[in-house]
């Protein structure tokens, strides 16, 4: 029979073992580790890690939109800034989730998702480096949309670790910034005939998913002046998105998804903080 301690210690070995892994990736990277806080500050930070590891969901889509945008010769310049940041968001985002590891927070199962986001964003990465073409366009997709499945998994499971309702609209919120970008991504696959009848179906389910959330948003029970102000805000900016997606993909039409896409992230992502700020206090 395995001994109850003799287990709790293989785990706690393997977890330390795959985070010392994950550690020297992200060293190797470039990427600094810092230190982070154990205890009443580290379970704070949770608000903070549910956002960093929801924002792989939208910056895996963002840099195929503005991949694809590239393609497109829709404000190239612009998405080559587009693209590049978001390749630092990611940097970013990884290292302050590192800080997590080193403390000894994260499960096993957590930094093996992590770990799998790492993989996913590098290949993203490397495809997005590469001069654009149809086939390459539909390859950044496919890859995007690999990144964004191991991130939200990875989302969900410390979502799961805050367990407090709220920790949900700092993911639900944080979701919507990815919509914005797939939306706007698939609404370029098409433009570029390098769409298919999912990205098509996905059009139209994005849109009624980012209508149905935002019901959800305002219905919640947490809400504050500025929360309140930042929805009504998305609220206009999606009637603009959401009317530049049913444009026919010409030259105006592009464009305008382009810059409704980006200005409708912003907001969501002043708002996601927002949340994450609500939720901080709750755990605090």
């Amino acid at each position: 029979m395995t001994n109850v301690s003799d287990a709790s210690d293989g785990s706690m070995a393997q977890a330390l073992h795959c985070q010392r892994r994950l550690a020297v990736q992200w060293v190797a990277a470039g990427i600094l580790l810092p230190t982070w806080a154990s205890g009443a500050q580290a379970q704070i930070a949770l608000s903070g890690a549910i956002n960093h590891a929801g924002w792989f969901r939208a910056l895996s889509q963002r840099m195929a939109k503005a991949y694809c945008q590239q393609h497109l010769q829709v404000m190239p310049a612009a998405a080559t800034d587009v693209l590049g940041h978001a390749r630092k968001m990611v940097q970013q985002g990884s290292a302050e989730l590192a800080r997590g590891l080193q403390s000894g927070q994260w499960p096993a199962e957590v930094v093996r998702q992590l770990d799998e986001v790492q993989k996913q964003f590098a290949l993203l990465d490397q495809l997005t480096a590469a001069p654009t073409s149809r086939a390459a366009v539909v390859a950044v997709s496919e890859q995007s949309d690999r990144m964004l499945l191991v991130a939200q998994a990875v989302t969900e499971s410390i979502e799961k670790m805050a367990r407090v309702a709220s920790a949900r609209l700092v993911n639900l919120a944080g979701r919507q910034r990815m919509l914005s970008q797939r939306l706007a991504k698939n609404y370029f696959l098409v433009a570029a005939k390098a769409d298919s009848k999912v990205v098509q179906a996905q059009l139209a389910a994005d849109a009624a998913d980012f209508r149905q959330a935002m019901q959800s948003l305002a219905a919640a029970p947490v809400s504050t002046p500025a929360i309140r102000g930042e929805l009504e805000l998305a609220a206009s900016q999606w009637v603009f998105f959401d009317s530049a997606l049913r444009r026919p993909a010409d030259e105006q039409g592009l464009s305008a998804v382009a810059t409704t896409s980006e200005r409708l992230l912003s907001v969501m992502d002043r708002l996601t903080g927002l949340y994450e700020a609500a939720l901080r206090e709750v755990l605090g």
